[in-house]
């Protein structure tokens, strides 16, 4: 696990009285909790899916996300292509560190029979120090998927996109994971899944641990995307559920509507989820 912390005097003089790699490990995840705890967010990683930004060009959606103070990002492939070229990597990277933008997921992917180009974008995601790979894969893709999720320590996170799509309902994300690999999970778009008819509070407590990335996003009588909390949501409800599941990952803000001047209603969604936090 990455632990990402503020080193304090504190916390550094507590890992030297404990002493030994194990205790020191102990020790940085406490920090890393306790960070968490002290973030207006409550225990999660509040990022953002980069779609929502695809009004601005790389530079532009990361100084945004500075702005809004998103530290994470789920990235899409219009402003982090999947590439292993060295020069293109370093120059990736050197941006989001400047930005202060850790990218820990990226999508969405298709995955197909193919297991050389599967293989590929493995490659992408490990050159970038990608954690999760969203995903739509193919049945024929999953047992291949299974060998590299394991050599690559990378997880799959199914991508349900609503109705008439290949993972539309709850079922079938839980069919296609069940039995698999602990590396092949769900990406759970909320609100793609209220478009279906499910109710995400009961996609997060059914998928569990599997969930490995979220979509916070927000519909209106399955039909109309809105606002996080002027949907059919129960955000406190989702927050909730995450808590239980002691989920970790990038909790990825996916705003559809205003793309060429998002930033306000962006900014209102943020403030949703907040005051959300504040009740779990």
């Amino acid at each position: 696990m990455i632990v990402e912390e503020t080193l304090t005097r504190r916390s550094l003089l507590r890992r030297a009285a404990l002493g030994g790699a194990g205790l020191v490990a102990a020790s940085l995840l406490a920090d890393s909790a306790e960070a968490q705890r002290d973030s207006p967010y409550g225990p999660f990683r509040m990022g953002i899916q980069s779609y929502s930004l695809r009004g601005y060009d790389l530079d532009g959606a990361l100084a945004h996300s500075k702005k809004l103070g998103l530290r994470y990002w789920e990235a899409y492939s219009a402003h982090v292509p999947l590439t292993t070229d060295p020069a293109k990597v370093a120059e990736l990277l050197g941006k989001l560190k400047d930005a202060d933008v850790r990218l820990r997921a990226h999508g969405v992917s298709g995955f197909g029979a193919d297991q050389a180009k599967n293989r590929a974008v493995f490659d992408a995601a490990k050159a970038l120090n990608i954690r999760t790979l969203t995903a739509d894969p193919t049945a024929d893709s999953l047992d291949g998927l299974e060998k590299l999720v394991d050599e690559y320590n990378i997880n799959i996170a199914i991508h349900n996109h609503g109705p008439g799509s290949r993972y539309d309902k709850l079922q079938q994300v839980v069919d296609a994971v069940k039995g698999r690999h602990k590396r092949i999970g769900a990406s759970a778009d909320l609100g793609h899944f209220l478009r279906s008819g499910e109710n995400p509070v009961n996609v997060i407590e059914t998928l569990g641990e599997r969930v490995y990335s979220v979509h916070l996003k927000d519909v209106k009588d399955r039909t109309k995307f809105t606002i996080l909390g002027q949907g059919d949501m129960d955000l406190v409800g989702v927050l909730k559920a995450l808590k239980a599941i002691k989920f970790r990952e990038v909790m990825a803000l996916e705003y559809e509507e205003n793309p060429k001047d998002p930033i306000s209603d962006i900014e209102a969604c943020l403030a949703a989820v907040r005051a959300a936090a504040q009740k779990i």
